[in-house]
C-alpha cells in the first residue's frame, strides 16, 4: 500500500469531528493555573483571574460542541464560587493536619500530599460538573488521577473536612455521597454493584455518613448501601449492604504460618 492510500484510509476512519486532543492539554494548563492562583502566595490573584478567563474561553471553544449551550455564561458563576471552594479546601487541609501524625505543617499538606491535591482538583471540577459543562470536569479529575492514583469522579458529592491518607488506588464513583469529617485510606473503592449503561441516571454508588473512617483496601458497593455515622470500616472489608451507625466492621483473614520445625 502506498503512502497516499495509507493516508486516505486513516482519514476515512478518523470519525470523531470534535476529538481534539489539544483540549486535554488546555484543560491541564487551566487546572495548574487555577491551583496556583488559589494556593501559591507568589501568584497574583487579580492578574491570574484574567489569565484564567482567557484560558477558559479557549476551553469553551474546544469543548462546547453544541452552539445552543451558553458555556460562556458559566465563567462568571464559576469565579463567584471560587472563594467558597477555597474555604472548603482549607478545611480539608486542616483535617489532614489533624488526622495524620506524619504531617509536619499545613504547608506540607498543600504541597506534598497527593490526597489533598486530588480533593482540590475534584472540588474545582465538581463545580463545573454541576453547571453541566461538558467533558472538562472529567478531564480535570483524570489529570489529578494520573498524578496521584486517586480516581474521584467529578459527579461525586463530598462534604466538609474530607481526609485522604496516602491515596493511591482510591476510587470514588459518580453518584457516591460522602458527608462531613470522613477519612479514607489507600485502596478504598466506593463503587457500583454492577455496570450497565441503563443505570446512568440512577444512584449506583454508596453513601458515607458523617465521621466515618474507612481503612485500606475496603470495598463498599451499591447505590442503596449506607455506612452509618461514626462507623469504622476495617481494611479489606467487602460491603454490599448498609451498616448501622456507630458500627465497627472488620475482615478477619485466616493466616497460616509454616515454619521449618513443622515441615516433614
Amino acid at each position: 500500500m502506498d503512502k497516499a492510500s495509507i493516508i486516505k484510509k486513516i482519514n476515512l476512519h478518523k470519525k470523531q469531528p470534535n476529538l481534539r486532543y489539544r483540549l486535554k492539554r488546555e484543560v491541564e494548563d487551566f487546572t495548574n493555573t487555577l491551583f496556583y492562583t488559589l494556593f501559591d502566595i507568589e501568584t497574583p490573584v487579580e492578574e491570574n483571574l484574567d489569565v484564567l478567563e482567557t484560558k477558559f474561553e479557549e476551553i469553551v471553544a474546544l469543548a462546547c460542541w453544541n452552539i445552543d449551550k451558553p458555556c460562556k455564561k458559566i465563567w462568571e458563576n464559576y469565579v463567584n464560587a471560587l472563594p467558597e471552594i477555597l474555604e472548603k479546601l482549607n478545611l480539608d487541609a486542616e483535617a489532614t493536619v489533624n488526622c495524620d501524625p506524619a504531617s509536619l505543617s499545613v504547608e506540607e499538606v498543600y504541597m506534598a500530599y497527593p490526597g489533598f491535591y486530588a480533593i482540590a482538583i475534584y472540588r474545582l471540577a465538581h463545580e463545573l460538573y454541576n453547571k453541566r459543562f461538558p467533558l472538562v470536569p472529567r478531564l480535570m479529575t483524570e489529570y489529578a488521577h494520573r498524578q496521584t492514583g486517586v480516581d474521584i469522579n467529578p459527579g461525586a458529592s463530598i462534604g466538609q473536612s474530607f481526609h485522604i491518607d496516602h491515596g493511591t488506588g482510591i476510587v470514588i464513583g459518580e453518584t457516591a455521597i460522602i458527608k462531613n469529617n470522613v477519612k479514607i485510606y489507600q485502596g478504598v473503592t466506593l463503587g457500583g454493584l454492577y455496570v450497565a449503561k441503563d443505570l446512568k441516571e440512577t444512584k449506583r454508588h454508596p453513601t458515607i455518613e458523617n465521621n466515618v473512617t474507612i481503612y485500606a483496601n475496603a470495598t463498599i458497593l451499591g447505590g442503596e448501601t449506607i455506612i452509618g455515622e461514626n462507623s469504622t470500616i476495617g481494611g479489606n472489608a467487602w460491603i454490599t449492604a448498609s451498616i448501622a451507625p456507630n458500627s465497627t466492621v472488620y475482615h478477619t483473614p485466616e493466616i497460616k504460618i509454616k515454619t521449618a520445625s513443622n515441615v516433614s
